[in-house]
């Protein structure tokens, strides 16, 4: 009987999973439902627990390397090369295609370096991408500050003026895309993470810098979450998305007509 008992209790241990285990096998299954080349790194800063697949492969950015380019901008502010009330007046040869608003503003429009950088990071705006790496010195000050910090795959490669032009020039853009010869800029999801992970634990740039830094990566992901499906399978069904903004609409509603409703019977 004794043997019975922990052999059963040695087949429960061997079953048990933790979270950490639960959330990779997830993480895993979804890389499998989908033929892509994946590189995935998430670190828990409570528990310093890691899940990462592919995490030290050098892969293109695209606009993620906006957040180097954003450190680069705190530093040179920390060290007193400009600030982020310095003014910017809009010139249209500043302008850039894609993603961003200020493209749309009229010439002579002005902003802060901190609204560029705000713009830059939350809506992922190229023109202020184009004005911020003229400030700092080009993709060469973010490169050396990359490695200054150990990040030795963290690339800028491109400014978005000459990226657009080879774009435009390329036979195709799915061409462009698949030769991969012009990257805006190049990273490891691990490097990646640890960039990050300096900037909310207060070590790479000042507190103030940090605060700001913090407040616009977090408005981009949540813009960047509304607008992501929730499982893979939901890429092909948009009317499960618009659904699910409708219910949260709807449930938005409820819960400011319950308030209005317990007002109304407090006030009677």
């Amino acid at each position: 009987m004794n043997r019975v008992v922990i052999a059963a209790l040695v087949l429960l241990a061997q079953t048990q999973t933790t979270p950490l285990d639960r959330l990779r096998a997830s993480v895993e299954r979804t890389t499998k439902s989908v033929n892509a080349t994946w590189g995935i790194y998430v670190k828990s800063l409570e528990t310093n627990e890691e899940i990462a697949l592919g995490a030290d492969q050098q892969m293109e950015t695209m606009s993620t390397i906006k957040i180097p380019l954003m450190v680069e901008a705190f530093e040179q502010i920390k060290a007193g090369k400009f600030k982020l009330s310095d003014k910017y007046t809009f010139a249209q040869a500043d302008s850039q295609p894609g993603t961003g608003t200020i493209q749309r503003l009229d010439p002579g429009a002005v902003m802060t370096v901190k609204d560029l950088i705000t713009m830059m990071i939350i809506v992922s705006d190229n023109t202020a991408t184009e004005v911020l790496y003229r400030m700092v010195g080009g993709p060469d000050a973010v490169n050396t500050r990359m490695q200054t910090l150990g990040l030795a795959h963290t690339r800028a490669m491109n400014i978005p003026s000459k990226w657009f032009a080879v774009l435009r020039a390329a036979p195709s853009s799915e061409q462009f895309y698949r030769d991969g010869k012009n990257p805006f800029g190049l990273t490891t999801p691990r490097e990646m993470g640890r960039l990050l992970e300096r900037m909310e634990r207060g070590t790479l740039v000042d507190k103030p810098s940090a605060d700001h830094a913090g407040a616009a990566l977090s408005d981009a992901h949540s813009a960047v979450r509304d607008r992501l499906p929730h499982s893979p399978q939901d890429r092909r069904l948009p009317s499960v998305r618009r659904r699910r903004r409708r219910d949260a609409r709807s449930r938005r509603t409820d819960d400011r007509r319950q308030h209005l409703h317990r007002q109304s019977l407090r006030l009677g």
